[in-house]
């Protein structure tokens, strides 16, 4: 270095540029999803409350830095309505990483119907962090040499930030050494020399180090970007799959939103892995039907129209009757012809729902219910799908509903689910995966369920209850106790409604069954759900 005196000056005018580099390159973000307090709150109680997020956590930081950071914006990505990125001029050269996997997460095919499921739900969320978790530990594998470039960086460019001010440093201590006009110390100004030219040698390895890492990045992009398609593929279709098992029985939205965390994650897995878990379609299909059957129904109305008749029947006047009230003259001939029944009306026929009591539904369990029809599917799995289709129908129509699940005489299971409050999730659940085995009485079952209605009707004076009989077997009953049943019947007005399910010899005329219900079907092809549709428009 030279020993000429400089001014203070001629000094800032050569280094200048330097003063303001640590304000352009720290700061530097190292979160991708933009999120406010409200997201990060939700993120950590998600985190403290999932084993699951913990453990994938800790896994991968053993291997990998910067981890805790992609995990949480992998689940704001899933949570926020709208998630939106930080551009990469912003992110901190070690997140580039991060910043390049959530940006080709964002932008797969399979995110779209991912976030569907998932926004607005932290469980939903964490569940497809879960479901990553195997593809985010593969690409951080695969991405290990742009990482480590990255890591490089951004040690370059805190070298760099510091060399910027230690430049500033040597410019002030020259300021104070200057004397009144400005003129600088040889040494001290040497001193302001050195310290640019190190920030210049430290900017250029900067640079050189953001290009290595740069080039890195985008050897690994091709692979980001499979992993991440086949990842939110993956996760579209576990989150699609837990909303299919959760709307199939029956979870209302609103439930799972009130659900605590470590619970909802139990019934998840019960329902994944439960004796039905591989009929929730069916299950919902079925649930459907019901809830289509009871649209279709008209209260109070006797059913299809066939033509027009006369009488005295307001509600189904025709128009052009209705319009003589519209004409003072032609007033009196309506009351007349209203008196006399003699109006024009549409004449409908069809069946009406007369239940008032219980719906109680005796499920066959025998051995034989194992037994599978077309498409695969087993007599229990289309008796249960009926029989909790018809809890629905139950409760949308202010009933209690009792399911009796049953087998030989000495075997059979109660379950209650009064009309008065929310049926628990957890119990139908035991009712639909319960299993007696065993073989087949017509009676016990029968007996419980006229027994149930009695007790209702003693405690609240209520009859018109509905049985339905599901059954793949046919067996006898006693005299004795035939006698007393149809004693029950005429007591407490109760229908009975068989469903022989894959036999059709129980239901042919002259059965035990045929002489025990009302209404009586024979189901051959359990994949078909309308076969007992008009059940739910009778019952």
């Amino acid at each position: 270095m030279g020993t000429t005196p400089s001014t203070l000056d001629e000094l800032m005018s050569r280094s200048g540029k330097w003063l303001g580099l640590s304000t352009t390159t720290s700061g530097r973000h190292t979160a991708t999803v933009v999120a406010d307090r409200f997201d990060r709150i939700t993120w950590r109680d998600t985190y403290e409350q999932s084993a699951g997020l913990r453990e994938v956590a800790e896994e991968l930081n053993e291997r990998h830095d910067h981890t805790g950071d992609l995990l949480t914006d992998v689940f704001l990505a899933a949570y926020k309505a709208g998630p939106r990125l930080r551009e990469r001029e912003e992110m901190a050269p070690s997140r580039l990483l991060n910043h390049q996997i959530i940006a080709s997460l964002l932008e797969s095919p399979g995110f779209a119907e991912l976030h569907r499921e998932t926004a607005g739900d932290p469980y939903a969320a964490a569940m497809a962090v879960l479901a990553q978790a195997a593809a985010l530990r593969r690409m951080l594998e695969r991405s290990r040499e742009a990482q480590e470039r990255s890591e490089l960086a951004e040690k370059a460019q805190q070298d760099a930030e510091g060399a910027a001010n230690a430049v500033g440093e040597a410019l002030r201590q020259a300021a104070e050494e200057a004397d009144e006009d400005g003129t600088v110390p040889a040494t001290a100004a040497d001193a302001v020399q050195r310290s640019v030219v190190g920030a210049e040698t430290s900017v250029a390895d900067a640079q050189q180090a953001a290009e290595g890492a740069a080039q890195a990045l985008a050897g690994a992009a091709p692979g980001i970007g499979a992993a991440t398609r086949s990842a939110a593929a993956n996760a579209a279709a576990a989150a699609r799959e837990e909303a299919t098992l959760m709307r199939a029985w029956g979870v209302a939205p609103g439930e799972l939103e009130r659900m605590p965390f470590d619970k909802r994650a139990r019934l998840a897995e019960r329902l994944r892995t439960g004796r039905l878990a591989r009929w929730a379609e069916l299950i919902g299909r079925f649930r459907q039907m019901a809830d289509g059957e009871r649209a279709r129904r008209v209260e109070n109305a006797t059913g299809e129209l066939v033509g027009v008749t006369l009488g005295d029947g307001l509600s189904r006047v025709i128009p052009s009757e209705l319009a003589n009230l519209g004409l003072p003259g032609l007033r009196a001939v309506f009351a007349a012809r209203y008196a006399a029944g003699e109006l024009m009306l549409y004449d409908t026929q069809g069946e009406q729902t007369t239940g008032k009591g219980a719906v109680v539904a005796c499920v066959d369990t025998s051995h034989s219910m194992y037994e599978a029809g077309p498409g695969g599917v087993t007599r229990e799995a289309w008796a249960k799908a009926c029989a909790l289709a018809l809890l629905d129908q139950a409760r949308h129509g202010g009933r209690d509903f009792v399911g009796i699940l049953f087998s030989a005489a000495d075997k059979i299971q109660v379950f209650r689910f009064p009309a008065g409050r929310p049926a628990d999730t957890a119990r139908v659940l035991d009712f639909a995966e319960t299993f007696l085995g065993g073989g087949t009485s017509y009676q016990t079952p029968l007996t419980a369920a006229a027994d149930l209605l009695e007790e209702e009707f003693d405690a609240a004076a209520r009859t018109r209850g509905d049985i339905v009989m599901i059954t793949d077997d046919e067996c006898g009953v006693t005299e004795e106790w035939m006698r007393g049943w149809i004693g029950a019947k005429r007591r407490l007005d109760f229908r009975v409604f068989g469903v022989a399910v894959g036999a059709p010899l129980a239901a042919d005329t002259g059965s035990v069954l045929e002489a025990l219900c009302d209404n009586l079907r024979s189901v051959e092809d359990f994949t078909d759900v309308h076969a007992a549709a008009d059940l739910f428009r009778v019952i």
